[in-house]
């Protein structure tokens, strides 16, 4: 028989990092998680990806048992690591901080392909774009899809 859900978590969490201070120990011990056996798991699924801010989702269920899933890194986070600067721009209408190439733009859309709600590389392109484009982030040359 299956268990029963009772609620989900959305944390992001730095790789390697997870420890029992907040937000992490408040959001899973209001809900009667143990705190220490999720972040010993958390830290060693993660271990590879240190240092990284990382979304997870945990499910928990009645029984006061859990699952998680870790996702790759936020498209931003990403782009100002592409980029090389510590945040995005106050006004990214008026002032740009940083310029990436297509290619770049590219590698981000394949790694975090899985986590979108889109079915081409080109639709992937175009998001991340656009988030690229609201951090104040100019993307140089030509859009290489098919369109």
């Amino acid at each position: 028989m299956a268990k029963e859900v009772a609620g989900l978590i959305k944390l992001q969490i730095k790789g390697g990092a997870a420890n029992p201070s907040p937000p992490v120990g408040p959001a899973l011990g209001s809900k009667g998680i143990n705190i220490m056996d999720f972040c010993k798991a958390f830290n060693a699924r993660t271990q590879d990806k240190a240092g990284k801010v990382l979304p997870v989702v945990i499910t928990y269920y009645t029984d006061k048992s859990y699952d998680f899933i870790v996702k790759t890194p936020p498209v931003a986070i990403q782009l100002m690591e592409a980029a090389k600067v510590k945040g995005g721009s106050a006004e990214p209408n008026r002032r740009k901080v940083a310029e990436i190439t297509w290619e770049q733009v590219r590698a981000i859309a394949t790694d975090k392909m899985p986590d979108l709600n889109c079915f081409t590389i080109e639709s992937a392109m175009t998001l991340v774009a656009g988030t690229a484009r609201s951090m104040g982030i100019t993307v140089k040359g030509e859009f290489p899809g098919n369109n």
